[in-house]
């Protein structure tokens, strides 16, 4: 074998990047086991010590290199929603809020009449809404001009009264491009303040789309992140207090908090120790020279602080007599002198909650002037390096009379980033209207030599200097800003302006305990596959099973870490696609295997048999596995969620698979055939035998398994067209929740209980799993865009379910009952399908396009997809059929059309495999006739089909059983289709293949004869 040492220094290399991104997982694991001891079962103490511990060193890799616990919960590896809980939601920003606040909420009827135009055409387009909107406006008037309407005071600089409609539909684009990404902004700031382990949050679609995926673990209050997340941006302007005039202050609320907290400890009079003492705690274990706050860089170059100081023991005691200041370092220098500007303090971000809660309290707050409140920056200091460090600032700002800010938001017509008048760093030029203009004015004027604080959802994004009183409304905000910051800051300043409103579309949440109950079905189902898959390929093989077995144990290995190093998220139906991977993993050592068995046939010696198997074998592993990995890339495209995770999974353990089969095994068996040299052998007493010598006449009985299918895909037309599908929520719109009780219940009387509550809309509801679980879908509300409407339909889902929960709380009903719902939009459910519809189209060609480039013949193209057609319209068939008869779920959503396309990539890995033997066949028997020949071919891999089909089967079969309810439709669809598959790639498939060929031949014959004859007759009639 070449290149043997190459291949075993890259396994060895790919063996401890897998470790080394798996000890993250590892350390976190036992770092929170730490924490559940420590807290003993009281979740917000195990909250706190993680936060705590967040910034500590918790694993140093060969001594290089120290990783925190926040560092390594970046590395670990992912669970996904469906394994540890929590909500996923798909937003779409409001882009006709936009486009209304553009028009100042236009009253023209035309404007009216094409935006209600423009929202229906958005029900089946997959344009985005500004170009319906054009052309909805174009039809409703073609003279029309939205100019006329689109000329606002706000847009005169833009838009003038003689701008086509092209000119000012380019122009709303861009606003509600810039409104797309402030909106994507401000909810990914809004989430990583919501204090969510590991959030997700991206963007969908084209950027003009307006849609973001959010994923949050470990959520525990929806209602909370539906505000959080849908909530309209708040800008404002605050005038601030001086750091000097609020020390006094803080000082003062130190020595209440410490009388109530800790009345037996003695109060420190030398304030400049606890200046000193906090710095050197916090900064200079963790930061030194990370920081560019000039009190906690002279802090970090001071030894003149000893840590052994008499007036401070050790931190605990330091915490008892100054708590304020043990959480919240004054912004002073090392010496106590206060620093001028806004910023009183940095904290910590663990350190922020505490903070705000001694601030909050009623004696600490009568301290304070009533005019006077706090707000954390959106971004922490920044370090020497550049990189931001793990502390934020804490400004001062002053209210007016009313409580409120001085200046809101809306008043900003206009702001963009530019560049100074030394044109080296960015800054922020920005306009208001006259309202605006007139407080700016009055507002600059009074704080000539202050800061100004710009506020955004209550966080400080900038507080610049006023230099001199600004009339005009116009002004430019500098501040040494990146390009990137001053675009950042110019799209926080115009959020004001444009109110950009996300709304739901889709939304799934997934209990704690309904997760946990994944992950112990999933492991279940993996074990039991596994095992399943090593006892066969031993049982089959003999000695080279545990080969086989060996590369397989390599392959799950690299597959997790590969997963860890990629940062992929592990879903239930990731799980399912690693499972998959073992089935269909051991396709390419069955190959192999068979191969050698044959050339040990011929008579050849183990030596020369293993070569010779691999190399012969090297075609239909490749082509098999290249058509499996176009779906797998087909399906990863189209997917989302879950799904997307699966696809994942499977393309990951495709690669994996194809290194262990060839080049792990092949090492291996030639270290054993040096060692132990012609005892390595490949079949058992029972297998040696097996499938040799089989002469089925496949082609000659094509005719009645072409009768069998049709009969069967007759039936399930007929089915479709009078009982027709079980359309899941995906695909309809609407809402699902699964609901456990304590007892059994009867399905009917809870669609009774519902009807009422849900305004007689009566609920499909169906058992889920156990008996005690059901699953409630219903419509209603699903169209209305009132916010509160989840909260509504949540309500009355308790209301109507009250009589069968034994008079528990609502809030124990979302917690304990209420183990998971989804939502989805009709807007949404439309994408899906179409969405579900191309990626089912797209297979299908690119299947048919790389046949053709392979066998370099149309006709295998042909039968290739006439075998997958068959595959999906008997699948099709099957789920309306049965679905009603058996008792689990046969909904036709997302997870089905992953199905789908999953039985799509098998069914042609088995066909592949097929006509690659034929070709191999024809150019050995050249001189016999071509049905002898594909007979002789689909008889020498029945062994191979026999062998990878069983081994499957066997493995989905133990993720049906054991898997869990969630996944049991999605399964028993890729179930049928292995079956399904296998049945066609051997009498549907090659048969095609023949008939096309002899139709072909014939029609190609008697066009020639009749050319021939007419110039015979030409000849003649000369």
């Amino acid at each position: 074998m070449q290149n043997k040492g190459a291949i075993t220094l890259f396994a060895i290399l790919l063996t401890l990047v897998s470790l080394y991104q798996l000890s993250f997982t590892w350390i976190t694991k036992n770092v929170e086991a730490d924490a559940k001891e420590y807290a003993g079962g009281d979740l917000k103490k195990e909250k706190l010590y993680l936060d705590s511990i967040s910034s500590e060193v918790v694993y140093n890799f060969l001594f290089i290199k120290g990783y925190t616990f926040r560092e390594c919960k970046e590395r670990e590896l992912n669970l996904g929603l469906d394994l540890k809980g929590g909500m996923n939601v798909t937003l779409e920003v409001s882009v006709i809020d936009l486009i209304n606040s553009m028009a100042n909420n236009s009253k023209d009827k035309t404007y009216v009449e094409a935006i209600k135009k423009a929202k229906e055409k958005q029900k089946d387009s997959q344009e985005d809404f500004v170009t319906l909107f054009g052309q909805a406006f174009k039809e409703v008037d073609p003279n029309a001009k939205l100019a006329s309407i689109f000329g606002t005071l706000d847009l005169k600089d833009r838009i003038q009264f003689s701008s086509t409609n092209e000119e000012v539909l380019e122009v709303i684009r861009k606003e509600a491009q810039n409104a797309i990404d402030n909106s994507f902004n401000i909810l990914r700031t809004r989430i990583d303040r919501f204090g969510v382990t590991q959030p997700n949050i991206q963007r969908l679609g084209s950027k003009t789309s307006g849609r973001v995926l959010v994923e949050l673990p470990g959520i525990k209050d929806p209602s909370r992140v539906r505000k959080l997340l849908q909530g309209t941006a708040k800008l404002e302007f605050w005038e601030t207090y001086e750091n000097s005039e609020v020390y006094k202050y803080l000082e003062t609320a130190n020595s209440v908090i410490k009388e109530k907290d800790f009345p037996e400890e003695e109060m420190e009079k030398d304030t400049t120790v606890v200046k000193k003492e906090i710095a050197k705690e916090d900064v200079i274990k963790k930061d030194k020279d990370s920081t560019t706050n000039e009190l906690l860089e002279e802090v970090a170059k001071s030894d003149s602080i000893s840590s052994d100081s008499s007036a401070i023991a050790s931190r605990e005691d330091f915490a008892k007599k100054f708590p304020l200041f043990a959480v919240l370092i004054p912004n002073t220098s090392r010496e106590g002198r206060l620093y001028p500007g806004a910023s009183v303090g940095s904290s910590r971000f663990k350190d922020t909650a505490k903070v705000n809660e001694y601030l909050k309290r009623q004696e600490v707050k009568e301290l304070f002037p009533r005019d006077l409140k706090f707000a954390w920056t959106v971004k922490p200091i920044f370090g020497k390096n550049k990189k931001p460090t793990d502390f934020y600032q804490l400004v001062a700002i002053k209210a007016n009379m009313e409580g409120k800010a001085s200046l809101d938001g809306d008043v900003i017509t206009d702001a963009r980033s530019d560049f100074g008048n030394n044109q080296a760093t960015a800054e922020v030029t920005m306009s208001m209207n006259g309202r605006g203009s007139q407080i700016w004015a009055r507002l600059t004027k009074d704080n000539v030599g202050k800061q100004v604080a710009i506020v955004l959802d209550d966080y400080v994004y900038s507080f610049p200097m006023v230099n001199g009183e600004i009339k005009g409304g116009r002004s430019s905000i500098t501040g040494n800003f990146s390009i990137a910051e001053a675009k950042d800051l110019a799209n926080v300043l115009k959020s004001g302006k444009l109110p950009a409103p996300a709304r739901i579309l889709e939304e799934e949440i997934v209990g704690p305990s309904l997760g946990q109950e994944s992950i112990d079905a999933g492991l279940i189902s993996f074990i039991i596959a596994f095992i399943v898959v090593l006892l066969y390929m031993v049982f089959y093989y003999n000695k080279a099973g545990w080969v086989a077995d060996l590369a397989l144990m390599a392959n799950i290995f690299f597959i997790f870490g590969i997963l860890a190093s990629l940062g992929a998220v592990l879903t239930l139906p990731g799980i399912a696609g690693i499972v998959l991977t073992l089935g269909m993993s051991v396709d390419a050592n069955v190959l192999i295997y068979e191969r050698i068995r044959e050339e040990l046939d011929s008579g050849k010696g183990l030596k020369l048999a293993i070569s010779d198997g691999y190399r012969n074998a090297y075609s239909a592993i490749i082509d098999a596995n290249i058509t499996t990995l176009l779906t797998g890339f087909v399906l990863y495209t189209f997917g989302t969620g879950p799904i997307k995770g699966f696809a994942t999974t499977l393309i990951i353990g495709i690669f994996t698979s194809l290194f262990a089969a060839i080049f792990l095994t092949r090492i291996l068996f030639l270290t054993f055939w040096n060692e132990k040299e012609d005892k390595i052998s490949f079949a058992t007493k029972l297998t040696e035998g097996a499938f040799k010598n089989m002469n089925i006449q496949f082609l000659a009985k094509r005719k009645t398994f072409y009768t069998i299918s049709i009969v069967i895909v007759a039936m399930g037309i007929i089915s479709l067209a009078f009982k027709g599908l079980n359309y899941g929520v995906d695909f309809t719109g609407g809402r699902t929740f699964i609901v456990r009780f304590d007892e059994k219940v009867a399905t009917t009387d809870i669609a009774k209980s519902l009807a009422k509550v849900y305004d007689n809309h009566a609920p499909e509801v169906k058992i889920y799993g156990q008996n005690n679980q059901v699953k409630i879908t219903t419509k209603f509300m699903i169209e209305s865009e009132d916010k509160g409407a989840d909260k509504i339909v949540e309500t009355k889902l308790f209301e109507g379910l009250k009589p069968y929960l034994k008079g528990i709380t609502f809030d124990d009903f979302i917690k304990n009952h209420r183990m998971s719902s989804q939502k989805v939009g009709p807007t949404i459910a439309d994408d899906i399908i179409y969405g579900a519809v191309l990626a089912i189209f797209f297979a299908l060609v690119i299947i048919f396009l790389y046949i053709l480039f392979r066998f370099r013949n149309w006709q295998f193209g042909v039968g290739a997809v006439a075998a997958l057609t068959h595959d999906v319209l008997i699948v099709l068939a099957l789920f309306s059929i049965l679905y009603g008869f058996l008792p689990f779920s046969l909904e036709i959503d997302q997870a089905f059309i992953a199905a789908l396309l999953t039985v799509i990539g098998y069914s042609i890995n088995d066909t592949v495999v097929v006509f690659d033997r034929i070709r191999e066949f024809l150019g050995i028997y050249k001189k016999e006739e071509k049905g002898v020949v594909y007979n002789k071919a689909l008889n020498s891999t029945l062994s191979r089909t026999f062998s990878t089909s069983l081994s499957t089967f066997f493995v989905l079969l133990a993720i049906f059983a054991f898997g869990g309810a969630s996944i049991r439709g999605f399964i028993f669809a890729i179930l049928i289709g292995i079956v399904v598959g296998t049945y066609s790639s051997l009498f549907i498939a090659t048969p095609v293949v023949y008939d096309t060929i002899n139709k072909y031949t014939k029609i190609k014959a008697t066009t020639n004869d009749i050319r021939e004859r007419r110039k015979m007759k030409k000849k003649k009639d000369k």
